[in-house]
């Protein structure tokens, strides 16, 4: 299989990780890396590094971000999207008008503070590992920016589609947490599709089960050289 890239549409209930030990049975190919961590629940934009171009991955990882996210207003949960415990709920009594106004509080370069349940490590330990033990530890807020950010419809009285474009290390579920603590009634998010990443696009991305149809030369044609 030749080095390239190419743009997995990641499909929900896959870890990023589960996506690259896919694709090495698929590809045969040992040498497979992915820019951009998606969680499990979301779906879109996950490039994927094949053979020698997995050296590249360091050069993908810092451009900016695209995501559709939505916004469901009235609720708080302990992982901050719909997969965690109810820790509040709260009557929702704004509408589109209130919610825009306050988006304009979280654009530009912001300090967020990341949530319990991710990846990041302290002290050695996965931060996830300790909250499914129910312990909490003190984090450090991470200075990110929200490059742009606006509400594209309001899907249901407590539910609102928003755009987000942002910078690596952005948490959109902590970004629609804290929408809600200003809003005044908690939030979690609902849904969260990635558009883009860096100069890579869903327009140009292929599902796991698309790929697995394809011939071994089909796969050459659609790898994007790293160069």
């Amino acid at each position: 299989m030749p080095d390239g890239i190419i743009i997995i549409d990641k499909p929900t209930g896959w870890t990023s990780m589960d996506v690259c030990a896919k694709l090495r049975g698929i590809l045969r190919e040992k040498r497979i890396g992915h820019a951009g961590t998606l969680d499990p629940m979301a779906t879109g934009v996950l490039p994927v590094f094949v053979g020698r171009a997995t050296k590249a991955v360091q050069f993908a990882e810092n451009g900016r971000k695209e995501y559709r996210a939505v916004l469901k207003l009235g609720t708080v949960t302990d992982t901050q999207d719909t997969t965690g415990a109810v820790l509040e709920a709260h009557p929702v009594t704004v509408g589109a008008d209130e919610v825009r106004a306050v988006l304009e509080h979280f654009t530009g370069e912001l300090l967020q503070l990341p949530p319990m349940y991710s990846a990041l490590k302290v002290n050695g330990q996965k931060l996830y590992d300790l909250a499914r033990q129910g312990k909490t530890v003190e984090r450090k807020p991470r200075a990110i920016t929200v490059y742009e950010l606006e509400l594209l419809e309001q899907s249901a009285p407590d539910e609102f589609a928003l755009r987000v474009v942002c910078s690596k290390g952005t948490y959109i579920r902590t970004l629609c947490h804290d929408l809600g603590k200003r809003i005044g009634c908690g939030a979690r998010m609902t849904a969260l599709r990635r558009i883009s990443s860096d100069k890579f696009n869903v327009a140009e991305a292929v599902t796991l089960d698309e790929l697995s149809q394809m011939s071994p030369s089909t796969i050459k044609k659609i790898l994007i050289p790293v160069r």
